[in-house]
C-alpha cells in the first residue's frame, strides 16, 4: 500500500500570492465557461462605452476651430445634441451591461459555494483536524464573495477602460504623435510603484485573512461553547482574547493603509507630470503653428479623460490582488487530494458481509509521526458481539473509525470477508455500517428529519417501529407537534438520554449489519443508561457489534472482547477467559467491581427498568435554560 498522503494546512498558503491576473483567470474559465455567452455580450457592451468616450473628446476639436477661431454657429448648435445623445447610448450599454455582469457574478458565486460545499463535506476526516473551522468558514463566507465579485467587476472596469483608453490613445496620436509620446511615456513609471505595492499587499492580505479566521473561531466556539463560559466565568477572558484578536486586525488595517495609500497620490503624480510635459510642450506646437488649439484642447481633454481612471488604479490594485488571494485560498481546498473522491470506476459495491471484518498488521498515525496503533491484528466475526476496551487514548476509537475509511491507515490491511476495503466504494461500505458515538450530533430540525438521515425514503411505519425500538415512543406522544416539534441546534432541547435514543433510533432505521458503538452510554446517569442500553440491545439484535465501552458491566457478555492500550492488543478473550488470565482484563474488572460496589449494582437491579425518563417535555416557547433545569 503507497504511503498516504496528508492534507496540508490552509493557512500556509496566505503569505504566498502566488496567483497572478491571469493564472487566477485560468482557474476561473470552468465557472465563466457556462456563462461565456452572456460574458461576451457584457464585453461588447463596453465596446460602445469606451468609444464613446473617444468620440466626445474628438469633437472637441471641430467645435474649438470653428467656433471660437472660425466663428462658423451652425456646427456649435449641433455638438451639444451629439454629446447628450452618445451619453443616453453610453448609460444604456452601462446599465444593461452591469445587469448582464451582475447575474454572471451571482451565478459564477453560488457555482462556486457548491462546488466548495461539495469538496468540503468530500474531504476526510483529517482535513477538518488539520485546519481550525475559523479558516474553513473563511474560505465559504467571504472568499467565495470577494474573489467573485472582484475578478467580475475588475475585469469589467478593464474591459471598460481598455476599449475607451484604446479610442482615446487612437485620439491622441490622431491630433499629434508628438505629444502622445510625452503623455503616454510617463506610464513607464507606474510599474515600479505597483511591484513594491504588490509585495506588501500580498504579505498584509495573508496575515489579516489568518486574523481573520481567528475571529470567526472565536464566535464559532463562544456559540458553542457557551455554558463552560457562562459555568466557569470565563467571559472577561474570552473577551480579552476577542479584543486581543481585534485588535491585531485594527493593526494590520492600518498597515495596509500605510502600505498602499501612497499609491494613489503616485498615479497623480505620474499623471501631473504627463499633463505638465504636454502643456509646456503644447504651449511650443501652438506658437509655432504645428497645431491648432482645437487640436490642442481635444488632446488635452482626450488625455484627462485616459489618465482619470489610472489615478484610482491603486484601489483598483489592491482590490483585484484581494480577489486573486481569496481565489487562491478557494482553490487551495478545490484541488485538495481526498481518498474519497477517488470512489468510483474499478470499486466494487458491498452488499453484504458474510464472513468476518478482519485487521492485519494495521499501523496508523493522525499526523504521520506519532503513531497511534503498532501492527493491530484482530477479527469481528459476522454476527458476533465484539467488545474494546483498555486505557483512555488507547486506540480504541482509532480502530473503530478505521473501518468505515474515516481515516487511511499507515500500513496493513483490513478486510471484509477477505476483501481490503479499498476495493469497495466508501458509499458503498458506510451504508453497512451505523454508528452511535457518547455525544452524537442531532441537526437543527425536527425529529422525523434527524431520523430520516439514516434512511431518507423510511415509510411512516418503519419510523414507528424505529422509535418503539429506540423506547422513543413515549417520548413522542407527549410533544407538541409529535414528530415534527423541533429540537433545537445539535439537539439542545433534548436531555441526554433523549438524544442517545433519537442517535439510536436513527440507526435502527439505517438497518445496517454492522452496529459500532462508541462509549454510547458512558456520558449517562444510571437511569438513563438503564433505559438507553434497552435501546442498544435492540439495536444489537442480529447484527455485528462492535463495542467500546469503560464501564466493564455493558460488555461483560460480549462474544470476544480484546483489551487495547498503547495502541496495542494486549488481551483476547471472552469474560471468564480473560478474567482466568489475571492480565490487564482482570485489573480493569477489580478496579471497577469491588465488593462495595457489586452489592450496589446488586440493590438497583430491583429498580423498576421500564421508568420512563423523560422528563424534558418540549413546548414552543420553552427555552434553553428551562429545558436544562428540567
Amino acid at each position: 500500500m503507497s504511503k498516504k498522503q496528508l492534507p496540508e494546512r490552509l493557512d500556509v498558503i496566505t503569505e504566498q500570492g502566488s496567483f497572478s491576473a491571469l493564472s487566477g483567470l485560468k482557474k476561473f474559465w470552468p465557472f465563466l465557461k457556462p456563462y461565456l455567452f452572456l460574458t461576451i455580450i457584457g464585453i461588447l457592451l463596453t465596446i460602445p462605452v469606451g468609444a464613446l468616450d473617444a468620440a466626445v473628446a474628438s469633437f472637441l476639436k471641430p467645435f474649438m476651430d470653428n467656433v471660437i477661431v472660425d466663428k462658423d454657429t451652425d456646427f456649435a448648435y449641433k455638438v451639444p445634441y451629439i454629446i447628450v445623445g452618445f451619453t443616453l447610448v453610453q448609460g444604456l450599454c452601462i446599465y444593461t451591461s452591469n445587469i448582464v455582469n451582475s447575474y454572471v457574478g451571482s451565478r459564477i458565486s453560488t457555482n462556486l459555494k457548491l462546488a466548495l460545499f461539495k469538496k468540503l463535506i468530500n474531504n476526510e476526516s483529517a482535513f477538518f483536524d488539520k485546519n481550525t473551522s475559523g479558516i474553513v468558514l473563511m474560505r465559504f463566507c467571504s472568499d467565495a464573495d470577494t474573489a467573485t465579485s472582484g475578478l467580475i467587476t475588475n475585469v469589467k472596469l478593464f474591459l471598460s477602460k481598455f476599449w475607451s483608453s484604446l479610442g482615446l490613445v487612437v485620439v491622441l496620436l490622431y491630433n499629434s504623435w508628438q505629444l502622445s509620446f510625452i503623455a503616454l511615456g510617463v506610464l513607464v513609471f507606474l510599474v515600479f510603484p505597483m511591484k513594491v505595492a504588490r509585495k506588501k499587499v500580498m504579505k498584509l492580505m495573508g496575515l489579516t485573512v489568518k486574523a481573520g479566521s481567528k475571529i470567526s473561531s472565536n464566535y464559532f466556539e463562544t456559540y458553542s461553547g457557551i455554558k463552560i463560559i457562562k459555568s466557569f466565568n470565563l467571559q472577561n477572558t474570552i473577551f480579552a482574547k476577542f479584543s486581543s484578536n481585534l485588535e491585531d486586525i485594527f493593526q494590520l488595517s492600518m498597515r495596509m493603509v500605510r502600505n498602499t495609500n501612497w499609491l494613489g497620490p503616485a498615479m497623480h503624480l505620474v499623471t501631473a507630470l504627463g499633463v505638465a510635459g504636454v502643456l509646456y510642450y503644447g504651449l511650443h506646437l501652438i506658437t509655432t503653428g504645428q497645431i491648432t488649439s482645437g487640436t490642442f484642447v481635444a488632446f488635452l481633454a482626450a488625455l484627462i479623460m485616459l489618465y482619470t481612471p489610472i489615478k484610482s488604479i491603486g484601489n483598483n490594485y489592491v482590490a483585484l490582488q484581494s480577489a486573486l488571494l481569496a481565489l487562491e485560498r478557494i482553490y487551495k481546498i478545490l484541488e485538495t487530494d481526498s481518498y474519497e473522491s477517488d470512489d468510483g470506476e474499478g470499486k466494487k459495491v458491498l452488499e453484504s458481509i458474510k464472513h468476518d471484518i478482519s485487521f492485519k498488521n494495521v499501523r496508523f498515525s493522525y499526523d504521520g509521526e506519532h503513531e497511534v496503533l503498532h501492527n493491530v491484528s484482530l477479527t469481528v466475526p459476522v454476527g458476533s458481539k465484539v467488545a474494546l476496551v483498555g486505557n483512555s487514548g488507547g486506540g480504541k476509537s482509532t480502530v473503530t473509525s478505521l473501518i468505515p475509511r474515516l481515516y487511511e491507515i499507515d500500513s496493513g490491511n483490513i478486510t471484509i470477508d477477505g476483501t481490503d476495503i479499498h476495493e469497495f466504494t466508501i458509499s458503498s461500505l458506510r451504508q453497512q455500517i451505523a454508528m452511535v458515538f457518547q455525544d452524537n450530533f442531532l441537526f437543527d430540525g425536527s425529529v422525523r428529519d434527524n431520523l430520516l438521515y439514516g434512511k431518507e425514503d423510511a415509510t411512516p411505519e418503519q419510523i414507528d417501529r424505529a422509535i418503539k425500538s429506540a423506547y422513543l415512543d413515549e417520548f413522542v406522544k407527549k410533544l407538541p407537534n409529535g414528530l415534527d416539534t423541533m429540537i433545537g441546534e445539535r439537539g439542545l432541547l433534548l436531555s441526554g438520554g433523549q438524544k442517545q435514543r433519537l442517535a439510536i433510533a436513527r440507526a435502527i432505521l439505517k438497518d445496517a449489519p454492522v452496529v459500532i458503538l462508541d462509549e454510547a452510554t458512558s456520558a449517562l446517569d444510571n437511569k438513563s443508561e438503564k433505559v438507553v442500553q434497552r435501546a442498544l440491545d435492540k439495536l444489537m439484535e442480529g447484527r455485528t457489534t462492535i463495542v467500546i465501552a469503560h464501564r466493564l458491566s455493558t460488555v461483560m457478555d460480549s462474544d470476544k472482547i480484546l483489551v487495547i492500550n498503547d495502541g496495542n492488543v494486549v488481551e483476547e478473550g471472552n469474560h471468564q477467559e480473560l478474567l482466568a488470565k489475571n492480565g490487564a482484563y482482570a485489573m480493569l474488572y477489580n478496579s471497577q467491581f469491588s465488593k462495595t460496589h457489586k452489592k450496589e449494582e446488586e440493590s438497583q437491579e430491583g429498580e423498576n427498568a421500564e421508568e420512563d425518563i423523560d422528563a424534558v417535555h418540549l413546548a414552543p416557547e420553552k427555552t434553553e435554560e428551562e429545558s436544562e433545569k428540567a
